[in-house]
């Protein structure tokens, strides 16, 4: 996972998975995080819940969450506005391997 910080932001690449059965962050066979989303990819509908979903795990608005790069496409570029920048790449790191771990903390 590469993390880029610019000033009070965090940049990354995110894999999207839409139409999933339950909603996580998980890390995948190439060590890149991967959001599975209910949401299908129409109409934004996939971006609007991946920006949703980030948001309210980091306990961040949701105006803090951008798409940057990637917009109609399964992988995306984020960009997280906050004060916190190795914060959020820790609970971003947190979320992925609590899953990887079976989901136990």
């Amino acid at each position: 996972m590469d993390f880029l910080i610019e000033g009070n932001a965090v940049t990354f690449w995110l894999k999207v998975k839409p139409r999933s059965a339950r909603e996580r962050m998980e890390l995948d066979g190439a060590d890149e995080l991967c959001l599975r989303i209910h949401a299908p990819p129409v109409e934004g509908q996939g971006n609007a819940a991946c920006i949703e979903f980030l948001a309210r795990a980091l306990r961040l608005p949701p105006s803090s969450v951008s798409i940057v790069a990637g917009g109609k496409s399964r992988r995306k570029r984020i960009r997280i506005a906050t004060r916190s920048p190795h914060k959020v790449i820790a609970q971003l790191n947190g979320l992925a391997k609590r899953e990887l771990s079976g989901g136990s903390s």
